[in-house]
């Protein structure tokens, strides 16, 4: 899928604007910068960076209801994905898109891509530190799917719903554990890899 092919997608599937279009292209240069000297994103990643990680993030869209004001954490955010793209999809400021990342390097170029951006982000620390409030929570290679409903159960507010990116293993280890009556799930197909997976976990 080319750049092109990608940005098409986003205005056609996901509408998004010229504007929110020109602003991800803004935020791609500062990132490839920042990664000069800084492991934000595999380096290896960078020439499909509009696929692997741009769509990928804007795909969790199709599974935000956008009726009314939003609560989104972005859980181990890191660069900024999915986060930031949720938060530059939306320019109503309905979103209020919450990061937690607990490096101090990465909040550094979180901060910097909020100030030069102008994007309705809130930038804070470890997510163990907090009691979330969150409509959504969304995260992408954070931690393992156990850990991940540790974190609901414990540090974030009922109810909720968890958006998480997985590899083709996602049935297998949601499988593996035990929800119990408080959660249910549904698995979808990612738009980006045949392979991958979004994870839908709802926390009531």
């Amino acid at each position: 899928m080319t750049d092109e092919d990608v940005k098409n997608l986003l205005t056609t599937r996901l509408h998004f604007s010229k504007y929110s279009i020109s602003k991800i292209d803004q935020y791609i240069k500062l990132l490839i910068e920042f990664n000069k000297n800084y492991n934000l994103i595999s380096k290896s990643t960078e020439k499909q960076i509009w696929s692997r990680h741009i769509l990928d993030s804007a795909q969790l869209l199709d599974f935000i209801d956008k009726n009314g004001d939003l609560d989104i954490a972005d859980l181990g955010s890191g660069a900024g994905l999915p986060g930031v793209i949720l938060a530059l999809s939306d320019q109503k400021n309905k979103f209020h898109v919450k990061l937690y990342e607990k490096s101090p390097v990465k909040r550094q170029f979180l901060t910097s891509i909020k100030k030069k951006l102008g994007i309705n982000i809130e930038i804070l620390s470890n997510v163990y530190d907090y009691q979330i409030k969150a409509d959504y929570v969304v995260c992408r290679a954070f931690k393992k799917l156990p850990e991940m409903i540790k974190i609901s159960r414990e540090n974030i507010k009922k109810p909720h719903k968890l958006l998480i990116l997985k590899g083709k293993n996602a049935q297998n280890e949601i499988n593996e554990l035990s929800l119990g009556s408080k959660y249910s799930y549904k698995i979808k197909d990612s738009i980006t890899d045949k392979d991958s997976k979004i994870l839908i976990v709802q926390a009531f």
